[in-house]
């Protein structure tokens, strides 16, 4: 595949490495610095979807629970009525009700509580859940909690079985809370290849090497539009966002993606340490895109 326009710009938009897949051969992979694992920042959202969805398929899980009855325990003495509706499906689409992002990564390193669960529902619920997408670390930060609690193990280990082995991913790292819970809204550590399966698994419904991993309605419904977002007019999914041409993405900060275009039958994923993501996605779309 030649992409030698995209390639001439890979340094000035600090572009680390990139694969593409067509169906199910690779057609492009270049890798401009070392290719190793990184932090994939936001990108962790999408793979905690992905654990919300096996656990929705095993029976553990309902997106229509109560996040009153979800975490009892954890709840603040005076309830707020937002807080009362709010639901698990609430924590995948931004819509928690809360009027700020929480947990983001410039609060964590400062956060003075140790128990997160109780500090993301003591923070304001200004909002009905649903009426309003506010991009925040609280909705996939406790939807991980919520798989853990129910698994009785933390994410890693609940995707080791279900979908890193079976992907041919390696034992990683990801970052977790002060009581050591896997904080599912950011900090796994994955090479680009390695977070290119996630595309190809979505891409594939859910099918791997002739084994149905994951169901393809939780596949279809997850990477649909579940809300509108603050950002453009695409829409936002189960911890993924939507883009265009009909795309859906794993997104991480600085620009780790996996970007799935089904009517290509094409996954397009790539690490970077960009500082204008608008300008990374907008060369994607006019330069690789066209080529796919």
């Amino acid at each position: 595949m030649d992409l030698e326009q995209f390639e001439c710009r890979a340094e000035e938009l600090r572009v680390l490495g990139m694969k593409i897949s067509i169906g199910g051969d690779t057609v492009y992979e270049h890798y401009w610095d070392e290719d190793c694992r990184r932090n994939i920042y936001s990108a962790s959202k999408s793979f905690t979807s992905c654990a919300v969805g096996f656990a929705v398929q095993e029976g553990l899980i309902s997106l229509d629970e109560k996040l009153v009855d979800v975490f009892r325990e954890e709840l603040p003495k005076k309830l707020d009525e937002n807080l009362e509706l709010a639901t698990v499906r609430d924590l995948l689409t931004m819509q928690l009700g809360q009027e700020t992002g929480f947990l983001m990564g410039c609060q964590r390193p400062y956060m003075k509580e140790n128990d997160w669960v109780r500090a993301c529902l003591r923070q304001p619920f200004s909002d009905k859940p649903g009426s309003r997408f506010v991009y925040s670390n609280a909705g996939p930060y406790l939807a991980g909690i919520l798989v853990q609690q129910r698994a009785g193990c933390n994410l890693l280990s609940y995707l080791e079985p279900r979908l890193f082995a079976p992907l041919g991913i390696r034992k990683t790292v990801w970052e977790v809370d002060p009581l050591g819970y896997t904080f599912g809204a950011g900090g796994l550590f994955l090479t680009i290849s390695e977070l290119h399966k996630l595309g190809m698994l979505y891409l594939q419904d859910g099918e791997w090497n002739r084994k149905q991993l994951l169901s393809k309605e939780w596949i279809r419904e997850s990477s649909s539009r579940q809300a509108e977002n603050d950002r453009d007019s695409y829409g936002y999914g189960y911890l993924f966002w939507r883009g265009p041409e009909n795309s859906f993405r794993a997104d991480g900060k600085y620009g780790q993606y996996s970007i799935v275009f089904r009517e290509r039958n094409a996954v397009v994923s790539l690490f970077a340490e960009s500082r204008n993501t608008n300008q990374l996605m907008d060369a994607i779309m006019n330069e690789v895109y066209p080529k796919l």
